[in-house]
């Protein structure tokens, strides 16, 4: 029986800008993070060393983000206990919708409390950075501001609650996110301009649209992957009108103006072929379960 459970959604941003390459190499970005109900889950138990087993055999090994986090952690606070850990799938692999960091976040808080080390929230966003940009906001989720490469977290106004349709099409891309920024060019930086409407407009309580999403990536993305824009010629002769890139893609999705329309696009998706889910935005990170 499992000591713990805890579960973690994907996400995607309603706006990435990349505003420009720093001295380390790095990229200044400024986007807007919201978590959705698709959701991946982790199963831990007490044990003498860390391990992990995942519904996706392939994922497992010590360079999978939930590893590197229970090692992270035992190592901060010289912890000697181990962790025998089993990973449900549900978000899409390499997406462009956080699973990994999502599990490098649900392994944290998880363990955290199998272990009885509590952690501040401060303490583990310390360590969320040191894995991966994205993992920070995880410890939250909800909607969220991230800015310099993404590790600066702060949380927004919850959004509107939305529904969406997603598409994950069966395309990879070695060393997809450096590929991505290597084919910018000046002209594609912004200057956070449309961050900052977003952000006036959860302020004001006003509802995402289409209009309002903005993503650097959507220029180049279309060049880099190959076959992406048959996949979203495929979703818009279903009925997407407008397609967005999440995140890094390969991931596409379509604002819906409800659930009975998101279900209908799924179905006719699923008709052509294409892995697709009708999602809702949500106002959690990691949950215990």
């Amino acid at each position: 029986m499992a000591v713990i459970k805890v579960r973690v959604p994907g996400k995607i941003n309603l706006t990435l800008e990349v505003l420009h390459r720093r001295a380390d190499g790095y990229h200044e970005v400024a986007t807007i993070l919201q978590a959705i109900d698709l959701w991946d889950e982790l199963a831990l138990n007490e044990a003498p060393t860390v391990s992990l087993q995942c519904s996706l055999p392939e994922l497992e090994g010590p360079d999978n983000l939930v590893e590197r986090a229970a090692r992270l952690l035992a190592a901060s606070c010289g912890v000697t206990k181990g962790a025998a850990m089993h990973l449900q799938k549900g978000i899409p692999v390499a997406a462009g919708l956080g699973g990994g960091s999502a599990d490098a976040a649900a392994a944290l808080v998880g363990l955290d409390q199998m272990w009885g080390l509590g952690c501040s929230h401060e303490r583990l966003h310390a360590l969320a950075v040191e894995l991966g940009s994205d993992v920070a906001f995880f410890l939250t989720g909800g909607t969220a501001l991230a800015t310099g490469r993404g590790e600066r977290v702060a949380p927004l106004p919850a959004v509107t609650p939305a529904w969406l349709v997603l598409v994950s099409p069966p395309i990879a891309l070695p060393r997809k996110t450096a590929t991505l920024y290597a084919a910018l060019a000046p002209e594609d930086f912004g200057d956070g301009g449309a961050t900052e409407r977003v952000k006036r407009q959860l302020a004001a309580g006003e509802p995402i649209t289409s209009a309002s999403l903005v993503n650097t990536f959507e220029r180049v993305v279309y060049g880099v992957f190959p076959r992406l824009q048959h996949y979203a010629r495929l979703f818009r002769d279903a009925g997407a009108e407008r397609v967005h890139v999440a995140g890094s893609g390969p991931s596409l999705f379509f604002l819906v103006r409800s659930q009975q329309e998101g279900r209908a696009l799924v179905e006719r998706l699923h008709a052509s072929g294409l892995a697709a889910w009708c999602v809702r935005t949500v106002a959690s990170g990691v949950e215990f379960r």
